[in-house]
This record gives structure tokens, C-alpha cells and sequence, in this order.
């Protein structure tokens, strides 16, 4: 591999880690085994047949989970402690045989990269679970899948037209993150109000509720 392929499929592997690891290592073994790429040899482990049948299981498992409102907020919680240290580990095994301190490099930045496409990815299902009906969250799931795939393919086939696109996703990310923060901040403020507010009404009918009993 060349340095463009490289740094591809460095942040190719770190980025779909942080929308779908299961996908992103499924698809990188799926690669390697066809021969459609030749993988470091750090990388080779995802070729394993049992590291594919995990791999493929739990994204089958994902696949629904990440379509149920709710249970994907609940799922990507959970994954917040996956996703990113698995994509910078991923990225440091795609740098190859080299010095420890471009492995170190490419494992800081892979789980940043990984940190920040679950940022976004968490951060946008919140905002879509307020939507009453379910489309949106199979709508959201379908496309992050097709755009994990797609993104996975072009990193090892067409290493400059992902690396721009990455560059034009990440641009989109610092502008969205901020957005979504204070959207969610906002949400669970309103949240926390109308638990406040319900609280303020009972609690008056509780005190109350022993003197009106009497006269009745």
C-alpha cells in the first residue's frame, strides 16, 4: 500500500467504527478474504472465520436494536465504551509495520475520529427519537449502514475521493456537534420541567387530600 491508501484506510476503519464497528469489521474481513485487498498484517485478524461470524452476528443483532427508538439510544450508550477504543485500535493496526510513534499517532487520531462519528451519530438519534413515529429511526439506520459500506468500499478501492469526503464529513460534524448538544441539553431541559411541574401539581393534592376526605 501506498501513503494514500494508508492514511485511507487509517481513518476508514476509525470513522465507520464510530457509526457501525460490526459493519466496519465485517466488511474489512469480507475484503481481505475475497482478496478484493491485501490488509496489513495487523489487520488480518478480521479475515479470521470467527472473528466474521461475531462480527456478522452482532451486526444482525444491531441492525435491529439500532431501529427501535429508544433501545439505539440505549445501545449506543452502551457502545460509547466500544466504538471508539475499538476504532483506535483499528487504526493503529491499519498503519501497518512502522515506528511506535506513527502507531501511537494513528491511535490517538483513529479514536478521535471513532469519538467524533459517535458523537454524531448518538447525538442525531436522540434528536430523532422525540419524533413520535418510527420511519425516521429506520430511515436513519438504513443510511448510516449504506454510508458505512459505501465509505468502507471507496477507502480501499478509491483512497482519494474518501479522503475528500471524509475531509467534507468532518467539516459537516463540527458544525453539526454544537447544534446537537444544545438541542439535547434543551430536550432534556423540557424534560426535566415537566417532571418538576407534574411534581408541583400532585404534591398540593397529597397535603390536601386528608382534609377533603374529612368533610366528605
Amino acid at each position: 500500500m501506498d501513503t494514500v491508501q494508508i492514511i485511507a484506510l487509517t481513518m476508514g476503519t476509525a470513522w465507520a467504527s464510530g457509526i457501525n464497528l460490526y459493519a466496519a469489521i465485517f466488511m474489512l474481513g469480507l475484503m481481505g478474504t475475497t482478496g478484493n485487498v491485501v490488509l496489513p498484517e495487523q489487520l488480518e485478524v478480521v479475515s479470521d472465520p470467527m472473528v466474521m461470524s461475531v462480527a456478522g452476528v452482532m451486526y444482525c443483532v444491531e441492525f435491529f436494536a439500532d431501529k427501535t427508538p429508544g433501545v439505539d439510544t440505549a445501545w449506543d450508550t452502551l457502545h460509547t465504551f466500544i466504538r471508539i477504543p475499538a476504532g483506535a485500535i483499528l487504526a493503529m493496526g491499519a498503519v501497518g509495520e512502522t515506528t511506535a510513534a506513527m502507531e501511537l499517532t494513528a491511535f490517538l487520531v483513529g479514536g478521535s475520529v471513532a469519538a467524533g462519528t459517535h458523537a454524531a451519530k448518538a447525538g442525531t438519534r436522540v434528536m430523532i427519537n422525540t419524533s413520535p413515529e418510527p420511519f425516521s429511526n429506520w430511515t436513519a439506520s438504513i443510511s448510516e449502514d449504506v454510508l458505512v459500506f459505501t465509505g468502507m468500499w471507496a477507502a480501499l478501492n478509491h483512497p482519494e475521493i474518501f479522503l475528500i469526503g471524509l475531509v467534507v464529513f468532518i467539516g459537516l460534524m463540527i458544525w453539526l456537534l454544537p447544534k446537537l448538544w444544545r438541542g439535547i441539553r434543551l430536550l432534556f431541559s423540557r424534560i426535566k420541567n415537566l417532571f418538576q411541574g407534574g411534581q408541583a401539581i400532585t404534591e398540593p393534592n397529597l397535603i390536601k387530600s386528608p382534609d377533603s376526605m374529612a368533610d366528605g
